[in-house]
């Protein structure tokens, strides 16, 4: 094979079992991360000298996947129930898939010098070099709410992509506030279209109520367009996104709101109230509800 001049995507996972993983490294091993991630994190335009897979294979070691999240408090108690509510709605949704995982304000680790190094940021991030704030280094990494398809349906302390088996989410909400807008609609959109790819990505502000929606094609986000509810299809989960009560709520393909496990609660208690009253009524006109059951 020879040199390489064309430009290489920029994304970060790599293949699932490639290289030993170790809890510990020496100055050497993470000489060899650092190069790789630097390799791996942004576009390559000039051209290569050739590689021989075998020895990148043995090479590389990735960090041990058991990692904690870092992710910043959320924004305010808006921001707070809104993701619990997402990720409640969609789980009792798809109770009976264990295919999937859901969940929100936890770090993807998509890169293997993200722990080591806030420095990785900010050499390879330039528009957030405006910000500066660690709060802003760390959420970076850290989706509001994201679904990932394909994945045992499990507890997890952060997503890392490289025990995975490369996968990155292909749903994300971001929930916009004064601090993180700029990022969302900015660096974190560039991130997920050109490194994470993910397929169907959605901002919603909790206090304004301000939608907006995208749907990855051919390699770039374009905007969704909503329905006559102002509603917004997201492909990758066969529902729709729209606002219900001031809450960002999803809508089945039939128009149907997908309830929480509490809104299911509470329909069933009130139709077995509704069933005990006309009990009740036909016993006083002298009719055995047991009868007409």
């Amino acid at each position: 094979m020879g040199g390489l001049a064309k430009t290489i995507p920029a994304r970060i996972a790599p293949p699932h079992g490639l290289g030993a993983r170790t809890g510990t490294g020496s100055d050497a091993t993470l000489g060899v991360l650092a190069a790789t991630a630097l390799i791996m994190s942004a576009p390559i335009t000039e051209a290569l000298p050739e590689v021989n897979p075998a020895e990148v294979s043995e090479a590389i070691v990735f960090p041990p996947g058991d990692l904690n999240s870092d992710e910043p408090p959320v924004e305010t108690e808006l921001h707070l129930r809104q993701i619990l509510l997402l990720i409640q709605c969609l789980e009792r949704y798809w109770s009976d898939r264990q295919d999937f995982y859901a969940f929100g304000n936890l770090t993807v680790y998509y890169s293997p010098r993200q722990r080591k190094s806030e420095d990785f940021l900010e050499k390879h991030s330039e528009p957030l070099l405006q910000a500066k704030s660690k709060e802003a280094v760390q959420s970076i990494f850290g989706p509001d709410f994201f679904v990932v398809k394909g994945a045992e349906r499990k507890p997890r302390k952060s997503w890392v992509v490289w025990e995975e088996d490369g996968r990155y989410p292909n749903l994300i909400v971001e929930l916009l506030s004064d601090s993180t807008a700029a990022t969302d609609r900015g660096l974190k959109k560039q991130l997920y279209q050109d490194t994470f790819r993910t397929p169907d990505y959605f901002l919603f502000d909790p206090h304004t109520l301000e939608f907006q929606g995208f749907h990855l094609v051919d390699g770039t986000y374009q905007d969704l367009q909503p329905n006559q509810q102002g509603w917004l299809w997201s492909e990758q989960l066969q529902l729709f996104l729209g606002i219900d009560d001031q809450q960002l709520r999803f809508f089945t393909p039939e128009g149907q709101l997908v309830l929480s496990p509490e809104e299911v609660a509470a329909e069933v208690d009130a139709e077995r109230q509704r069933s005990q009253k006309l009990a009740a009524k036909l016993r006083e006109l002298g009719v055995d509800p047991e009868e007409i059951a």
